[in-house]
């Protein structure tokens, strides 16, 4: 059997400066959705919630046959209160799933940013 595993973390960036900095928190109960595609073509639809830690996890174990061979990860709704806009419009990330069982992806950080940016920033 092969296993793989997707995660990624999100992130309010409260400067809307699309870096991570001090001031930029995790968000707790944002979705993700991530769609594979096998090698036999079947098309896999997963969907996420980051924990306390802003980290999203998806993971399956199947036939090596049938692992695995694209991914498209995107955030779909962060609940926070204040942060609930894109930081980025074209927020998806495509990626091939080359690794061997076991081994994991990691999607970079989907940033949402604040309606109004703070004075501090």
């Amino acid at each position: 059997a092969w296993t793989g595993e997707i995660h990624g973390r999100v992130v309010c960036d409260v400067c809307g400066d699309s870096s991570i900095g001090p001031e930029d928190h995790i968000l707790e109960g944002a979705e993700v959705a991530v769609l594979c595609i096998t090698k036999s073509g079947e098309v896999l639809n997963y969907q996420a919630f980051t924990n306390a830690k802003g980290i999203y996890t998806v993971a399956e174990t199947m036939p090596e046959s049938d692992r695995w061979d694209a991914c498209l990860a995107r955030p779909i709704s962060s609940f926070h209160e204040h942060c609930t806009h894109h930081g980025d419009a074209s927020a998806a990330v495509k990626f091939s799933y080359n690794h061997p069982s076991g081994y994991s992806h990691t999607v970079r950080p989907f940033l949402y940013r604040p309606v109004n940016v703070p004075m501090y920033c």
